[in-house]
């Protein structure tokens, strides 16, 4: 019975091929179904022989002048920059498919990051913060890693004063995960397939620059290098450098329009601190090779990733690669290209 049911099978098969055998492409079509897909790493959608079975590991980074340069951020496979007191702006910086030696400086916790780490379902490390700030990210979903807790992976370098010298060892860090938080974090954006155009090549306009205002003390500037293959971070007119001197660069910026709100909490000078409203949807532009494009963007949920959507209805993909997202506020905020 069984060798006549293969044999029927076969048959049907054969019978199915000739009848379609007019549709173009299909023997190409059949390949691309029945391909078993090739791994990739999740946060930059880059092929890797195999990925690691780590966590994401998010780590708040100073980016005041006293802070700069910064060691490891180009490493990072994200990077979030948000405004916090003052106007000066801090990073959450993701590492998955790579963990430097070292990063830093390594600074407190924000009302905002839980919302920005918590997809990720991994750790977030950080020195000090509110207790209440530390409270939500475990609410999230979140490991927190603590310097002031006595967490290992933290040291004070003597190269620069307090608060500006504590840096880590990320491998420390993950290998402090417990049980709940050690698998891989899933996408947290889509990425062009290979032999496809990311969608601000395949639809956008052509950039060379992207001029942003993030608060009255804080200006950064991407400027694409068609050399390198990526955009390349200025603070201002002051190209944006590793601590040994190499550009720090991406190969998709997305700017994220968001509100922000004053909280009742205070810093030292009386600075209220702003938190990020990173729920809800907003406007998009995404920057991928040398191009640009108009999205919107939405994350429903804390938990939630953030989706981009084009004018189209349709997933906006970014180039495989790293990212960095920039948080700009609806209120003072501006977006230039050129």
């Amino acid at each position: 019975m069984l060798v006549v049911l293969v044999a029927a099978g076969i048959v049907a098969w054969s019978a199915l091929r000739q009848h379609l055998s007019a549709v173009p492409y299909l023997d190409s079509i059949i390949a691309a179904v029945t391909r078993p897909s090739a791994p990739a790493w999740p946060l930059t959608g880059v092929p890797a022989d195999a990925v690691a079975d780590r966590p994401a590991l998010a780590v708040k980074i100073e980016n005041s002048v006293d802070a700069r340069p910064q060691t490891g951020l180009d490493a990072a496979d994200m990077v979030w920059e948000q405004v916090v007191e003052g106007g000066i702006t801090r990073f959450v910086a993701v590492y998955h498919s790579d963990l430097p030696p070292e990063i830093g400086p390594v600074r407190s916790i924000r009302p905002m990051d839980p919302a920005i780490a918590a997809p990720l379902g991994g750790l977030l490390a950080f020195s000090g913060g509110v207790p209440t700030y530390v409270t939500a990210a475990r609410d999230a979903g979140l490991q927190a890693i603590g310097q002031d807790s006595g967490a290992a992976g933290f040291y004070r370098t003597t190269t620069r004063a307090a608060p500006h010298n504590v840096y880590a060892v990320p491998q420390t860090l993950v290998d402090q995960a417990d049980t709940a938080h050690r698998a891989a974090p899933g996408a947290q954006f889509d990425h062009s397939a290979a032999g496809e155009e990311p969608t601000a090549v395949a639809a956008g306009q052509p950039a060379t620059s992207l001029e942003l205002t993030l608060s009255g003390v804080s200006s950064p500037r991407w400027t694409w290098s068609a050399a390198d293959g990526r955009w390349l971070r200025s603070e201002g007119s002051t190209p944006a450098i590793e601590a040994d001197g190499r550009r720090i660069g991406a190969s998709n910026v997305v700017v994220l329009r968001v509100d922000v709100v004053a909280t009742e909490a205070r810093d030292p000078a009386g600075n209220p601190v702003p938190e990020t409203m990173l729920t809800g949807s907003g406007r998009a532009l995404v920057a991928s090779g040398g191009q640009t494009v108009e999205a919107t963007w939405s994350k429903p949920e804390t938990g939630d990733r953030v989706k981009l959507t084009g004018a189209d209805g349709e997933p906006v993909t970014l180039a495989p690669g790293t990212t960095w997202i920039e948080l700009v506020p609806n209120g003072g905020g501006a977006v230039a290209t050129g």
